[in-house]
């Protein structure tokens, strides 16, 4: 079961693996119990979870960052359910999260994620998409300046002769047009005379 793969359902309880979608909606199956089943997305909202962010206090960090966070600490869960001891818990392995902004509740659903994501062995990884769009994001962009001689000359452009002739020819439309304007007589009669 991949990471990517798994998301989580507004008015679901649980994490989802994503196993086919549908213009209308997913068929997913639960981590909880393994049973599969539609569910609409009309009724419901679909999260992937490589796709959630969380609050600290520099910049949002991904999910999968925290949770690994959660396992290289060697703490252990505390009950979902007590709001203080999922806060102190936090607070020891991710140190910088933004309490203000994170609420309980939250906190509480990352704690039962990851229970669920460790009972069945997934590993916390994220697409390498994602990997290296959060590369680029933190990383510093380095560019390199190449030192190139001053050259007096401009730099030439060289035109396929087909757009030359169009050119030409569309500036000999518009002298022989104004011409005539100018002159009052028809255009027709103009092009005539161009022609000869």
């Amino acid at each position: 079961m991949e990471y990517t793969k798994l998301v989580s359902v507004s008015g679901l309880p649980g994490l989802f693996e994503l196993i086919a979608s549908k213009s209308d909606g997913a068929i997913l199956r639960s981590l909880d119990d393994k049973t599969t089943r539609f569910v609409s997305s009309r009724v419901h909202n679909f999260s992937h979870l490589e796709s959630i962010e969380v609050y600290t206090e520099q910049e949002n960090v991904n999910l999968a960052e925290v949770f690994q966070a959660m396992q290289s600490s060697g703490e252990n869960l505390p009950n979902e359910k007590d709001a203080s001891a999922v806060k102190k818990y936090f607070e020891k392995v991710y140190p910088t999260m933004d309490f203000d902004r994170v609420y309980a509740s939250d906190m509480k659903k990352m704690v039962k994620w990851f229970d669920v994501l460790q009972k069945n062995n997934v590993e916390i990884k994220l697409s390498e998409e994602e990997q290296e769009a959060e590369n680029k994001e933190t990383e510093p962009e380095v560019k390199e300046i190449e030192m190139k001689e001053q050259d007096e000359t401009p730099a030439v452009e060289t035109e396929p002769k087909k757009v030359k002739a169009a050119k030409a020819k569309k500036a000999e439309t518009a002298e022989i047009k104004e011409e005539a304007e100018t002159n009052g007589e028809p255009m027709a009669a103009k092009k005539k005379a161009a022609k000869k």
